[in-house]
């Protein structure tokens, strides 16, 4: 049996609860990209400190699918809280439950958090797999090699 089905609103994404007393991963409002996870666990997160939280699911993911971790933009910009590894990838294979690597990046005030709050958002994508081809030279492009800040738009420069 297929993991997914296509219909109107997108691809059908199977869900095991974990939890029975959270909600699902949800969309707050029609056209969001990220659908709410929320934390299993009250927790607080120090100044500095990171923070592993479950989110109380597990999903089955159709080949050709990935769903990426994203931080939430108001805890980003209220509290200084996102996640480590932005986004975080969970992959067609995966069974396990999601979870979240939380960091506070504030300097002072700890995030407390209670089970139940939302803290992050799943973005499900789908995904080409690369087929690699080793090549002696690349072909020619207008940016070429250049890197990290290679395009400007930053006024301080050394």
């Amino acid at each position: 049996m297929s993991s997914a089905s296509h219909n109107a609103g997108g691809v059908e994404i199977l869900i095991r609860r974990l939890d029975p007393d959270l909600p699902l991963p949800a969309y707050a409002h029609p056209g969001d990209a990220g659908a709410d996870l929320v934390t299993t666990e009250d927790v607080v997160v120090g100044p500095g400190q990171r923070a592993v939280v479950g989110t109380g699911i597990a999903i089955a993911l159709p080949e050709g699918y990935a769903a990426f971790v994203h931080p939430r933009s108001g805890l980003a910009a209220r509290c200084g809280l996102t996640l480590v590894n932005a986004p975080g990838t969970v992959d067609a294979g995966y069974r396990g439950e999601v979870r979240v690597t939380l960091l506070n990046t504030d300097q002072e005030t700890p995030v407390k958090l209670a089970r139940g709050d939302r803290v992050a958002q799943l973005v499900v994508q789908r995904v080409e797999r690369a087929e690699f081809r080793e090549v002696e030279e690349l072909p020619e492009s207008v940016r070429g090699t250049g890197g990290f800040g290679s395009t400007g738009g930053h006024a301080a420069r050394s």
